[in-house]
């Protein structure tokens, strides 16, 4: 990792009910510049961990698929994603019915378990950045489910195209979310060409609306509502 890369090192946590994978990924982790902040069998034992941290979240969390204590996909990812940590699935390839769960319920990506190491650091720096990862596992997962005709977004876009439908000019959205206009603006652009990609284009402020309301982005509007935010 850089000089500049390691002045602001991004934090991760590491879910698997396997000692030996936490042991093994906290070192690489920590090999490649990154800030362990937990390792965990559970989730309930990460959101402890967070909660009593300064932070309360991390950039990345590494999550084991399926874990022994009986949890479901869904509610693990969903769990720690409201804690403003993103979530990287660390999976047994084969799985594609809870591949497929766990990136409808926000996963950014996974990696599988068979990969390289130098392959999961990569997937971490990946989403440390706020960026979804699209790999091949990721691919067949969406392939084989046509849910998955939804644009799929990064998770600095997601924030752009929520807060940005929801009614706030671009100008603010920026600020609110630390970046130059500029670069939400390319965020802009890059969210609308993904919508064209999946054969839902959304050249309007309207249509990204209600592209949001359709990919559960934003809350469904009442009745009539549909242009009320123009």
């Amino acid at each position: 990792m850089s000089g500049a890369a390691q002045a602001d090192r991004a934090t991760v946590a590491i879910v698997d009910d396997h000692e030996a994978v936490r042991l093994g990924l906290r070192a690489a982790c920590r090999d490649a510049g990154y800030d362990v902040v937990a390792e965990t069998a559970d989730v309930p034992e990460l959101l402890a961990a967070l909660a009593a941290s300064e932070r309360q979240y991390c950039d990345v969390v590494v999550l084991d698929l399926s874990l022994g204590d009986g949890s479901s996909v869904t509610e693990n990812v969903r769990s720690i994603l409201a804690t403003g940590s993103a979530v990287l699935v660390h999976s047994i390839a084969d799985r594609v019915a809870a591949v497929r769960e766990a990136l409808a319920a926000g996963a950014a990506g996974v990696i599988p378990k068979a990969s390289p190491m130098a392959s999961v650091i990569a997937a971490i720096a990946t989403v440390a950045r706020g960026e979804a990862l699209n790999n091949v596992e990721w691919a067949s997962a969406i392939e084989a489910d046509r849910e998955f005709a939804k644009a799929q977004l990064g998770r600095r876009e997601h924030d752009v195209l929520h807060l940005y439908a929801s009614g706030l000019p671009l100008k603010l959205v920026a600020a609110q979310l630390g970046i130059a206009h500029s670069t939400a603006r390319e965020y802009l652009d890059r969210i609308r060409a993904k919508y064209v990609e999946v054969g839902r284009p959304a050249p309007t402020k309207v249509d990204l609306l209600r592209r949001a309301v359709e990919d559960g982005i934003l809350p469904g509007l009442d009745g009539d509502g549909g242009d009320a935010r123009r």
